[in-house]
């Protein structure tokens, strides 16, 4: 899942990490597949494309995979691809919002999934609008806390890259800027010797709704769900835990 609140349902995704990590694997390769496609084989001149590799490697998808995905989508190989990307829109309970961004070669197969999956799971279905107004695309840099960075060296690094903001999300930082200037903030990290998770374009929620731990329960289960759809890639959400809620689902993930 993607942002916002994406708490850790880092730590809720660590704990299934192994029982999904072929789909993983699928939606990082299509990911190189179609930046490739956009902007070309070659990393130094494809940032989009530089990213999603990153993010595969960091995600143990093996060297020849990646290789072979960035030949596909450039064309290299003689095979093509073709996919569309499709922003369905919904809600989750307790009124959370949710943004899912479908990237796929059949839209009738994503569309009934996608259905099917809010349907059994809580959610509902929204009109195109009535969820994306308070959704805007930002630059996403994710960096995962340690004793040697603190949230005051990130911002002395990324500030004057272009970022807006730097988001405390308990086991790491969020950094966020403008689309166009994510590249920039992310080599910013890089040059100071930060260590980035991903970054990436998101959609990232005005105002958040605050929720407690069994709605977050509820909302996490959906979003599992919907993610398990090949054709679905991210799950963008508006939700945000009280300290008491996430105080109780870090406790169940000590046990």
């Amino acid at each position: 899942m993607s942002g916002h609140s994406k708490w850790a349902t880092t730590k809720h995704k660590k704990a299934v990490i192994d029982q999904r990590r072929a789909k993983s694997f699928a939606k990082l390769i299509k990911n190189i597949e179609v930046a490739a496609k956009l902007g070309g084989a070659d990393l130094a001149g494809n940032p989009t494309l530089y990213d999603a590799v990153q993010k595969a490697k960091k995600t143990s998808v093996p060297n020849d995979n990646i290789d072979r995905a960035i030949k596909r989508g450039a064309g290299i190989s003689g095979e093509s691809i073709e996919y569309t990307t499709i922003m369905y829109e919904g809600y989750a309970g307790g009124g959370v919002a949710l943004m899912v961004e479908c990237l796929t070669d059949n839209k009738n197969r994503a569309a009934a999934e996608v259905r099917t999956a809010m349907s059994r799971n809580g959610g509902t279905m929204a009109d195109p609008g009535s969820v994306a107004y308070n959704f805007h695309r930002k630059g996403v840099v994710s960096v995962t806390k340690t004793d040697d960075v603190t949230e005051d060296d990130i911002l002395l690094v990324v500030l004057d890259a272009g970022a807006e903001d730097v988001v405390d999300q308990g086991g790491g930082f969020e950094i966020l800027s403008e689309p166009t200037d994510l590249v920039a903030v992310r080599s910013a990290l890089v040059d100071a010797g930060i260590d980035y998770d991903s970054a990436e374009a998101e959609f990232v929620a005005d105002l958040k709704i605050e929720v407690d731990a069994e709605t977050a329960r509820k909302v996490m289960r959906l979003i599992d769900a919907l993610e398990d759809s090949d054709d679905v890639q991210n799950v963008f959400t508006n939700y945000a835990l009280t300290p008491e809620a996430q105080a109780e689902l870090d406790a169940e993930d000590e046990d």
